[in-house]
């Protein structure tokens, strides 16, 4: 029982894991995206649409980070390039997103899903307990985890980190030191689309292999509300994701098992649980401002 709810808790987490750590790196640079869930859910219908069609899981993922990085490539270019207001753009990402991916998956609902197949591992995948939840996951779990790694190093340990967090605390002494500041903003732009559109491909191919319309139900937003759980560090989103993960998978067994409480509590249960840590966070004023970049939200124009 504990195995099975705790390979349930994996694959919960695990979108909202890379969800997270790519807006993580867009915040760093100092842009905030508030376009998330719309990036997620474009990228759920379009790689359940690509694996439905071409038979391929693999060009189905491709596809959904493709979905995200195409939505983000706009947003980067109307907040980057035409200076529109970052919350207004990223709210408009949002519903565009949502209504887009309405449209394409329509012929899709009903649709047989394509699942993802799990490693397996001669004889490490058959021992006990161990076996499945480590050397028996999918491909994109552990990617997931690879992602993590690769942004902490490179956030502290590479010269590509530090001009990311010079970009984000700074952009008028980082574009005087010769930095481009709209360069770095892009890339981290585009990273954190691939990363929203990798979790919206997971859901549809993995966690549910099937399109339901507006099926990542709010999951951007959480994931939003991770970075700030996490004070911009890394290896604390991690930590959040499998928090919200675990709570969201209690709930389905609470309702499971029948407990006493109505079913519509149960299910709002992780986004009461988002406004709980957020308002805690929000108390401790040291702790939401120590890696707050200082330049997040706000637009650079660069001298003409």
């Amino acid at each position: 029982m504990f195995e099975a709810i705790l390979l349930t808790v994996i694959t919960a987490a695990t979108p909202l894991l890379l969800a997270a750590i790519g807006e993580l790196v867009v915040e760093r640079s100092g842009v905030l995206n508030l376009g998330v869930e719309g990036m997620m859910i474009m990228g759920a219908v379009t790689g359940f649409a690509v694996a439905n069609l071409t038979g391929s899981g693999t060009l189905g993922i491709l596809g959904a980070i493709g979905a995200g990085m195409a939505l983000s490539a706009l947003f980067g270019f109307l907040v980057l390039v035409l200076v529109t207001n970052q919350v207004a753009t990223g709210l408009a990402l949002t519903l565009l997103g949502l209504g887009l991916s309405g449209l394409i998956g329509e012929a899709f609902i009903g649709v047989p899903g394509l699942k993802l197949e799990k490693l397996d591992v001669p004889f490490l995948t058959d021992l006990p307990f161990i076996g499945p939840v480590i050397f028996g996951q999918d491909p994109i779990v552990y990617m997931s985890v690879a992602i993590v790694i690769a942004v902490s190093y490179t956030l502290a340990r590479t010269r590509a980190g530090l001009v990311l967090r010079a970009v984000g605390d700074n952009h008028a002494s980082a574009h005087a030191l010769g930095l481009s500041v709209l360069k770095v903003r892009f890339l981290a732009v585009l990273f954190g689309g691939a990363c929203a559109g990798l979790a919206g491909g997971y859901m549809s191919l993995a966690y549910t292999p099937q399109w339901v319309e507006n099926m990542t139900a709010g999951r951007g937003w959480i994931a939003l509300a991770l970075v700030v759980f996490a004070s911009w560090l890394p290896w604390r989103v991690v930590i959040g994701a499998y928090l919200f993960g675990t709570v969201t998978v209690l709930t389905f067994h609470a309702q499971a098992v029948g407990a006493g409480v109505p079913s519509q509590l149960l299910s709002s249960l992780p986004y009461i649980a988002t406004i709980l840590v957020l308002v805690l966070i929000s108390s401790n004023r040291r702790l939401t401002l120590v890696n707050t970049p200082a330049c997040l939200g706000k637009p650079f124009v660069p001298d003409r």
